[in-house]
């Protein structure tokens, strides 16, 4: 039988990405809603059939960069005038795949689809997830438990921690190669105070403070890893140094040997709190 010990942590740092793969916003607090945090992975870039758009076919969308303000959402690119979106407007219902799942959706308009186009180089759209629709995490991982996601890969949250990022920048080090950011890795949370690196791989039970009081997040399942990590954050250049690096302990039995960094995590509750950077938590882990 697994034996369970808490360790006490801290939230580091929390990120949000309004657009799925695109470039990633740090924040001090953000509102954890049902499918996550709040305007995290909440609007998306499709082709022509309504197919999602990632880094992986198109590094160049590590350079979209978002700006959050009061009532507008601002996207930058290089030789690109600057797009503003209202936040709280969309335009005709669609529908939308991600990862073979099909979700309803809001178009953003011809404004953002030229816009896309326009600095991608191949048709594209903005969509927006309908909050309405339910798309269920995949009950395999969650042990049951009822949890859903926007636009995110799979799940609502992605914990990664301090010291993993140390461990594999040092062993970068040791191959004469430079350090990696975290964003590279575009996580939700960061916990610092975890000696290990990869603990969070061993946490169960994540218990962080709130204003509102405690929220507990459930981690389930690793992150396997895929290009999107060697896609340098600054000039959307590709490499292989991070995939090369992990694969010397990083592949993970559970995936069949996919290469891992942070886990995924369901709200158990906590919904409609407010997560914030340097809040104290309690992991439970299990040895």
């Amino acid at each position: 039988m697994a034996r369970m010990s808490d360790h006490s942590v801290t939230v580091h740092s929390l990120h949000i990405h309004p657009i799925k793969s695109c470039a990633g916003l740090s924040v001090r607090e953000g509102l954890l809603i049902e499918t996550g945090l709040e305007l995290d992975r909440a609007w998306m870039v499709v082709d022509e059939h309504g197919q999602f758009l990632t880094q992986r076919q198109l590094p160049k969308m590590q350079l979209i960069r978002p700006t959050l303000r009061t009532e507008d959402l601002v996207l930058r690119a290089p030789g690109m005038l600057a797009l503003h979106l209202t936040i709280a407007a969309v335009e005709e219902p669609c529908r939308a795949t991600v990862w073979g799942d099909e979700v309803a959706a809001y178009d953003m308009g011809k404004v953002a689809a030229q816009w896309f186009t326009d600095y991608l180089g191949r048709p594209a759209r903005l969509v927006r997830f309908d909050p309405d629709h339910h798309r269920a995490c995949d009950a395999r991982w969650t042990g049951g438990l009822p949890a859903q996601t926007a636009f995110a890969d799979g799940f609502p949250l992605l914990v990664t921690s301090t010291a993993s990022l140390a461990e594999l920048n040092r062993r970068l080090a040791a191959a004469g190669l430079p350090p990696a950011a975290m964003e590279r890795f575009r996580p939700n949370l960061v916990l610092d105070g975890l000696e290990d690196a990869h603990a969070e791989d061993f946490i169960d039970e994540l218990t962080i403070e709130s204003p509102q009081g405690p929220i507990v997040l459930k981690l389930v399942k690793p992150c396997s890893r895929c290009s999107i990590p060697d896609v340098d954050p600054t000039t959307a250049e590709t490499g292989h140094a991070i995939a090369d690096t992990l694969l010397g302990y990083r592949a993970d039995p559970r995936l069949n040997g996919a290469l891992t960094f942070g886990m995924n995590a369901i709200i158990v509750s906590g919904t409609d709190q407010v997560l914030q950077v340097g809040a104290r938590g309690e992991g439970t882990i299990a040895f």
